[in-house]
Formats: structure tokens, sequence, C-alpha cells
């Protein structure tokens, strides 16, 4: 099975990003594409099999993809839904959400409802110790870009992307307006704001 993929980045979407490798473009779907950059870099991959598709998942980190994995175990979670969580730049907030048994913080993410936060503690509690100490947060970059609009309007397809609502959309959105930020950063930003919202 596919472990990681070396190569060069060639396409970005708010779903996925190519990866070029002895021209090959590798389609690799990812909890945020835009985090990734477009220099040579490595991947960790989680090749998905269903009846109808076959599909790459890609994570900056061994850490991420495990916590992925875990997270699909969870009976509800399909890998659009774990993308969501991890897309959030915060999976230690969703660990410690896990642990204390809050409900209300696993909700706020799209497609998970009370049943499945109960599902994911249920399943999950006790069992995520290794991923303590946030080893698999990506380095903030000091590289700031112009506030383009075509940026923000590439965060905000990303969101739906993910699963947000058109209407949770347009409410963070104006918060987002003024800030100078790239498409990571205001993905980032947005995502912060979404699961402030009760």
């Amino acid at each position: 099975m596919y472990d990681y993929i070396k190569g060069k980045v060639t396409r970005v979407t708010p779903e996925y990003l190519v990866i070029e490798q002895q021209g090959i473009g590798w389609q690799i779907f990812a909890p945020n594409p835009y985090s990734f950059g477009s220099d040579e870099l490595q991947v960790f991959l989680h090749h998905h099999i269903r009846e109808d598709a076959q599909l790459l998942f890609g994570f900056p980190t061994l850490e991420q993809r495990e916590l992925f994995r875990k997270l699909i175990s969870v009976s509800g979670i399909g890998p659009k839904g774990a993308l969501a969580i991890l897309a959030s730049g915060q999976p230690q907030h969703v660990i410690e959400a896990i642990e204390r048994e809050d409900e209300s913080y696993l909700v706020k993410f799209p497609g998970v409802g009370k049943k499945t936060a109960r599902q994911m503690i249920l399943d999950l509690k006790g069992k995520l110790t290794e991923f303590f100490g946030d080893p698999f947060d990506p380095e903030e970059t000091n590289t700031l870009l112009s506030n383009d609009q075509a940026e923000l309007e590439e965060a905000m397809l990303a969101l739906g992307a993910l699963g947000y609502s058109e209407r949770e959309i347009t409410k963070v959105k104006p918060q987002l307006r003024d800030l100078d930020l790239d498409t990571e950063g205001f993905m980032k930003k947005a995502l912060q704001l979404l699961l402030k919202q009760t």
C-alpha cells in the first residue's frame, strides 16, 4: 500500500492538490490543500478504496494521517467528514474535546451530529493520547500575501468543499474581508470563526 509520495505540487484546488512524480500527476485530497505550498514536498498518504472509486488522501505529517485513520474508523464519519475536522488546523482541540466528552464542540463540524459526536467519544476516548503535544499543527508562516479577493474566494470554496453550508460561509465571510492573509490564512481564520459559532 502507499505510504507517502515525494514530488512537486502542480495544481491546487479547494478539494485536492496534484503532485507530479516521474511524469504522473497524482490527485490527492487533503484537509487544506492550500497549506502545502508549491514546492517539492513529501505527503503521507491514505489509500481509500470504495465500490465506485479509489482515492488518495494526503497529510503533511504522519501523526495527522494516523488521526485521520482513527476518525474514519468511527461509525458515521467518512473521509470527507474527517478532512473537515482536520482542516480546523487544531487537531489538539478535537482530541481534548473527545477526552473531555465535549459533544457541544464536536457537533460544530459539518456532518457531525449528537449521535456521531457520542460515537466519536465512545470509540476514541483514551486511544488518542499518542497525539497529545500537538506535533502536527502546521508551522505558522510569516509570509503574508496582499489581501487579494481571489485568495478569500479560494478559501470560501474550500470551506464549501469541506461541507460547510452557504449560510455558515456567508456568516463568517464579512469578518475576513479586511484581513491581510493568504488562502491558507483565510481558511484557518474562517474555521476558527465557524467553530466558535453556537
